[in-house]
């Protein structure tokens, strides 16, 4: 229990609007890792995101398959064309990118702890588990590629996390993690104010700090950096209303007077970034 209050089940929407609400950021005096401190236990952001409903998510689809397409893509010049191998996408929520990458050929099927976003892929017919990487489905297979979009910083062991990626993957396969980058100029620059300062978010990586973490587990980093994603207009405008509620309120009056509001653009403050790494060929 963090600063001795129950989990507010609301700030682990992946659509929550609690920018700047966070317990105390630190960094460790020997590796520079940045997390919060106190933070949530294992067993309470589990329960969280079981607990956790989103529906301002589902609105928010059409943003979701561009900004996905773009990561598919991306993907398959690191990693090569689909060929009908395996994916495992992690924290899957909806199941969007699933979705996308079935389309693209890809064996793709994926795991999420929220009951309620598990729920709505299946409604789609999605191969989507409901649960963790540790979910009993999983045991004994092995995928091609595991992807994790934005789910790193959520966790409360990510080094865990990430070798139990190790162990599902292929010798040969790879892991693919997005997640901010505390390092980045955009944050430097924006100090406490840096909008991904939230109570959800409970490790914070740079680029190298992720290198390191990913050699450590045994992986091989092939390519790291900046990425962007797309975004609605009126659901841009919405995040904005979490920064600033006057100059929100007025760009979502905007955005809506202009018809705007369903409009898509390319976002990238260069604060977001993907790693490639490779699983090593056993020798």
């Amino acid at each position: 229990m963090a600063n001795g209050q129950a989990v507010d089940v609301d700030a682990f929407r992946c659509t929550s609007l609690g920018y700047g609400q966070h317990p105390q950021i630190v960094a460790c005096d020997h590796c520079g890792h940045v997390y919060a401190n106190p933070r949530w236990s294992e067993a309470e952001v589990v329960a969280a995101y079981t607990a956790v409903e989103d529906e301002t998510y589902v609105t928010e689809r059409s943003g979701r398959e561009l900004t996905f397409d773009k990561h598919l893509a991306a993907l398959e010049q690191h990693v090569g064309p689909a060929n009908g191998r395996s994916l495992l996408d992690v924290g899957a929520y909806i199941g969007v990118f699933v979705e996308v990458a079935q389309a693209a050929g890809w064996q793709a099927c994926g795991v999420e702890p929220s009951a309620w976003a598990a729920a709505e892929a299946q409604k789609h017919g999605l191969d989507v588990i409901q649960g963790t990487q540790d979910a009993a489905a999983l045991q004994d297979r092995q995928f091609d590629v595991i992807t994790m979009w934005d789910v790193i910083e959520h966790v409360a062991e990510p080094v865990a996390e990430i070798e139990k990626s190790y162990q599902l993957l292929k010798p040969g396969g790879w892991l693919v993690i997005h997640t901010m980058d505390v390092h980045s100029p955009m944050a430097r620059l924006m100090g406490s104010r840096w909008p991904w300062l939230m109570d959800m978010h409970l490790h914070y990586f740079s680029q190298q700090s992720m290198a390191y973490v990913l050699q450590k587990v045994g992986f091989e980093v092939v390519w790291s950096g900046a990425q962007g994603r797309y975004l609605r207009l009126g659901y841009l405008a919405s995040r904005l209303s979490g920064l600033h509620g006057s100059l929100g309120r007025l760009a979502e009056w905007g955005v809506d007077r202009l018809n705007l509001s369903e409009t898509a653009v390319p976002v990238n403050f260069g604060d977001l970034f993907t790693v490639y790494a490779r699983k090593r060929l056993k020798t």
